[in-house]
């Protein structure tokens, strides 16, 4: 019994499918190509530059308890909290000169320890390239001379590669956004053919006699050509 439910369920869900197959069809695509437009004409390209910096041995004689691994992680991470202040952020906003508040230079960047090693990535994001680069570089030297002020016992770090203009955007991401868009299309035109299905009590074709009402046909009047 559980099996003929299902059998009748599946081929419910395919006749409903088939039945409304253009609707899913023109949706999906709709969206997909909405997606596409907005994508190439209407959200401007997103440039990331970024830039290595590698902390190496601390300056001082200061003995530790930790071992070398352990202390180069500390001194990472220590130097990753610098790298994020206001006083380092506050630092290169003046030397950039540029109109950008301290909020807006904050979502813009981003410091981060490479994990197992003594090297942090500072990142920048703008819609210019141009800027997106000038921002790092002055961002990294600002760090440096900012570390060496307020932690000046700390590790030899030095800026191990230079941030580049990039010739690609990061974001928006076309091909991903298309994806998106054509499931998400697929399973909305799908849940709204399943709606349209249940709320329509009308006859229409043969199948539909047989599906509801179980009765044979005698006969069907063809439409007129006029």
């Amino acid at each position: 019994m559980e099996d003929e439910e299902m059998t009748l369920d599946l081929q419910d869900f395919f006749y409903i499918i088939k039945k409304r197959l253009k609707l899913i069809v023109l949706i999906t695509l709709a969206c997909a190509v909405i997606s596409g437009l907005l994508s190439v004409f209407l959200i401007k390209p997103t440039y990331e530059a970024s830039s290595s910096i590698i902390v190496g041995k601390p300056t001082n004689n200061i003995k530790t308890d930790n071992n070398d691994v352990m202390m180069y992680q500390n001194l990472v991470k220590t130097y990753a909290q610098i790298a994020q202040s206001d006083s380092v952020a506050r630092a290169t906003l003046n030397k950039l000169n540029e109109n950008i508040t301290l909020d807006d230079f904050q979502k813009m960047v981003s410091v981060t320890p490479e994990q197992g090693t003594q090297i942090l990535t500072i990142k920048a994001d703008s819609k210019d390239p141009n800027e997106a680069a000038k921002v790092v570089d002055t961002m990294a030297s600002s760090f440096i001379n900012e570390s060496k002020k307020v932690f000046p016992t700390g590790g030899d770090i030095q800026i191990m590669d230079r941030a580049q203009i990039p010739n690609k955007p990061v974001k928006p991401k076309k091909t991903l956004n298309v994806a998106i868009a054509f499931f998400l299309g697929l399973i909305v035109s799908v849940g709204i053919s399943f709606l349209l299905e249940y709320q329509d009590n009308t006859i229409k074709t043969e199948d539909d006699i047989d599906r509801y009402l179980g009765l044979p046909v005698i006969g069907v009047i063809p439409k007129s050509g006029k």
